[in-house]
């Protein structure tokens, strides 16, 4: 199969994740879905710069797809796509939950989520001030 033909396949996989993630946030109770997030373990012998290089292309096309889909999805559904096409991979990674600070909710973007891998934000790098309220896939430290 050609590189053209991989990247076709992984926009459209990353479409159908957006719809699942899209039908989730709309219908079912967040725990009962919140457990498939994030994931803290990484893929063993694979350097970290092919690890960060491999979850920006994924990254990439959550927001490709995202572009195209006939409805609206904003930032917890394409992080929750990206979450799970990077679990599939088994990609550490962390999605993170925020909103902004009382004073600054006048805008539409009072609430925000994100995918984190190594402190690197891979998707939804979205200027701040956040409060984190939730961060997905973190272990205690040994």
């Amino acid at each position: 199969m050609t590189e053209a033909w991989r990247s076709k396949f992984r926009t459209a996989a990353a479409m159908a994740m957006l719809c699942r993630a899209h039908l989730l946030v709309a219908w079912v109770p967040f725990d009962r879905w919140r457990n498939s997030l994030g994931a803290a373990r990484s893929c063993g012998g694979t350097s970290s710069s092919d690890v960060l290089a491999t979850a920006r292309l994924l990254a990439a096309h959550v927001e490709w797809a995202a572009v195209r889909l006939p409805f609206s999805t904003k930032c917890l559904p394409q992080a929750m796509a990206l979450s799970w096409m990077l679990r599939r991979k088994r990609i550490g990674h962390q999605l993170v939950v925020a909103a902004r600070p009382a004073h600054l909710r006048d805008s539409a973007d009072a609430l925000h989520a994100w995918i984190e891998l190594d402190r690197h934000k891979i998707l939804g790098d979205l200027a701040g001030p956040w409060i984190e309220t939730l961060r997905l896939g973190v272990t205690a430290v040994e």
